[in-house]
């Protein structure tokens, strides 16, 4: 099965919350085409009550047999990276990054962190459009169907007797 990896760098940012509960929210916001030569955790500034880090590289793997989901990504209004952060302390740290938007979903719904997704620079919707193109086959849907159910199998059977000198 054919696969292919890229490297990419995601860019976090934390905002500030006027809550009783919480005093900040981290938040995915970017992913650059190459992870950058910076050490995880550098301040990449910010404005009022937000300050963006970098939170680390990241590998985005595209599998053949995937091929449906992404080109679903790549149709649709705005095509889209996601990224999933798990809570560390108060802290957070970078878990996975999807191009596949069903994957991206059961990351959402079982993962217990925060996932979100980020806009999927031009860089990397051209190499997942080639990907797509080089390897997708369609596949036709095929609706399986029941098989009938058998009365006979489904009556009463008599009791099994077993002589005294069988075992």
């Amino acid at each position: 099965m054919a696969q292919d990896h890229c490297t990419v760098g995601i860019v976090v940012a934390r905002r500030r919350l006027k809550s009783p509960w919480a005093s900040y929210a981290w938040l995915p916001i970017a992913v650059l085409p190459a992870a950058p030569d910076v050490t995880v955790g550098t301040s990449l500034g910010g404005e009022g009550g937000e300050e963006r880090f970098y939170a680390g590289p990241g590998t985005v793997t595209l599998n053949a047999s995937e091929t449906g989901h992404y080109r679903d990504n790549l149709t649709s209004a705005q095509p889209s990276l996601w990224v999933a952060l798990r809570p560390v302390g108060d802290d957070v740290e970078f878990a996975s990054v999807t191009a596949d938007p069903y994957e991206g979903e059961a990351l959402a719904e079982s993962m217990g962190g925060v996932v979100d997704a980020v806009p999927m620079p031009a860089d990397l919707r051209a190499w997942v459009q080639a990907f797509v193109e080089a390897h997708h086959v369609e596949r036709a849907f095929v609706k399986r169907k029941r098989d009938r159910a058998n009365p006979d199998a489904l009556a009463r059977r008599a009791p099994v007797r077993r002589d005294e000198g069988e075992p």
